[in-house]
């Protein structure tokens, strides 16, 4: 039998034996990195990932979860009675029964809903969802140890979905800390803490698994995806980072999908809280254009080699952007010396400008950089343009019609020059360069020139003038957007 002594010398013996050959054969990443071989490179745990370790959850759980709050709201909805007529007379024996029947029917009726939300001051000022608290008569906030208080709404921001509510509470109340949600890194751990399905304090923990996302809310969109589980009655609550700072807003789930919940960025919701607790509602700033995506087929039609920026599809008559010279077709690439990189970050940028600033403007035009001074104007609610739906451009795949006085009544059109889209061949240029039926077409750009469209006629006219063009840029009305549609030219 051998000796615990000498089993032990064996084992010591192997694993020196086992460092020494991976150092000389390259099996160990160690051994390679303090070799400074170039030909292998081995990648190394940093040290910026010390965040990433294990953290006592449960102990965070109890520093912060005081601060979290269960939201619940009262609607009251009115119910208009039918007015019922007895075609048979007064005396009718049905006209009891009728009576009888809606005279049960309830006048008004109480809708509840749950959600969540979060102390950011001892004062009892609350962040929540503006989705949550929106259009309720009673607001109920209720405390980790069951206290209750009736919630007044100072402010909201139906733009960004987010609320500010206050609570009365006669005492310094528990808060957290709100931190910078630019600073999250995808793959790093997040808690959840709300009121889901109406059990409430309930925490979750996952990851960033995304950021930048864009999931169709509003012009703001900049949601942070996470696995972290979120569920009905979670909008409002807290995306805690490990060092338990609020790092975004939970907000919205995909319905059915597991392991995807959205959260709207701190860095967002910290940029209009004092608006919202001075004035109640937030103003922001306007440029006055309307912006899409840069295409390439777009990006080579206006002879510009980049495929970064916010491509100006339109300027709304009067607004700062049409007095300061921007035009259609224009891609504005900076604003106020901070980087455009595409339609989704324009927007943020220009609604942070106060209203009568003079900002710079720095854009592409003719393939040509150029800047630009914009004095920046308060935004205000734009009006509606509902489109409407035979003139046929068989190599287009396009049907377009006369805006007639009939048509233009019918669906509200104050501006009746230009044509209606009223069909697109399936498998055409058209419907793939994105046209719909009831698209309003009012010019054509041609080497950044705006080429205006008045009738069916002059809309044959110019197709047939740029037909030995590759593309053709069509600038679209659709509803009340205005886009610019590249059709290529068969």
């Amino acid at each position: 039998m051998i000796s615990k002594n000498r089993v032990f010398i064996l084992v010591l013996a192997a694993v020196a034996a086992g460092i020494v050959l991976s150092a000389g054969f390259d099996f160990s990443p160690i051994a390679q990195a303090l070799r400074g071989d170039k030909e292998k490179p081995v990648v190394v745990p940093a040290a910026a990932g010390m965040r990433m370790l294990p953290v006592d959850i449960p102990q965070l759980f109890k520093d912060v979860s005081p601060a979290v709050v269960n939201i619940s709201t009262t609607q009251v909805v009115k119910f208009n009675r039918p007015q019922t007529r007895n075609p048979f007379g007064r005396q009718d024996p049905f006209d009891e029964f009728f009576n009888n029947f809606f005279g049960r029917m309830p006048k008004e009726q109480k809708r509840r809903s749950l959600g969540s939300g979060f102390i950011i001051s001892p004062e009892g000022y609350i962040l929540t969802n503006n989705h949550v608290v929106e259009k309720a008569d009673e607001v109920t906030v209720t405390l980790l140890d069951k206290e209750e208080f009736k919630a007044k709404v100072v402010g909201t921001d139906p733009k960004t979905d987010i609320a500010l509510i206050k609570i009365d509470a006669k005492k310094k109340l528990t808060y957290v800390e709100l931190g910078d949600s630019d600073k999250l890194d995808v793959g790093e751990w997040v808690l959840a803490i709300g009121n889901p399905f109406g059990l409430g304090h309930t925490v979750t923990a996952g990851i960033v698994s995304a950021k930048g996302r864009i999931i169709g809310s509003g012009p703001y969109d900049d949601f942070i995806q996470t696995d972290a589980s979120i569920n009905p009655g979670n909008s409002g609550g807290p995306l805690f980072n490990l060092k338990g700072e609020v790092v975004g807003i939970n907000t919205a789930i995909v319905q059915g999908g597991q392991g995807i919940g959205f959260a709207t960025p701190i860095r967002l919701a910290k940029s209009v809280l004092g608006q919202l607790k001075e004035k109640g509602k937030v103003t922001r700033g306007w440029l006055g254009v309307y912006i899409q995506r840069l295409t390439p087929e777009a990006a080579e039609n206006l002879g510009i080699s980049g495929r970064q920026g916010a491509l100006v599809s339109d300027v709304t008559s009067g607004a700062p952007a049409e007095k300061a010279g921007i035009r259609s077709g224009d891609v504005i690439v900076a604003f106020n010396g901070k980087e455009i990189r595409d339609e989704h970050d324009l927007p943020q940028a220009v609604a942070s400008m106060t209203p009568g600033k003079t900002v710079d403007v720095r854009l592409l035009r003719d393939g040509k950089e150029m800047a630009i001074a914009v004095t920046i104007a308060e935004m205000e609610g734009e009006p509606a343009k509902p489109a409407g739906g035979h003139e046929l451009s068989k190599n287009l795949g396009l049907t377009v019609q006369d805006i007639t006085p009939e048509i233009a009544q019918r669906f509200e059109i104050e501006n009746t020059k230009g044509v209606v889209v009223t069909g697109v061949e399936d498998g055409s240029p058209a419907e793939d360069a994105g046209f719909n039926e009831g698209d309003i077409i009012r010019v054509i750009l041609r080497q950044n020139k705006r080429n205006p469209v008045t009738n069916a006629a002059e809309f044959a006219k110019l197709v047939m003038k740029f037909q030995s063009d590759k593309t053709i840029l069509f600038l679209v009305e659709r509803g009340d957007a205005r886009i610019l549609l590249t059709v290529k030219n068969k």
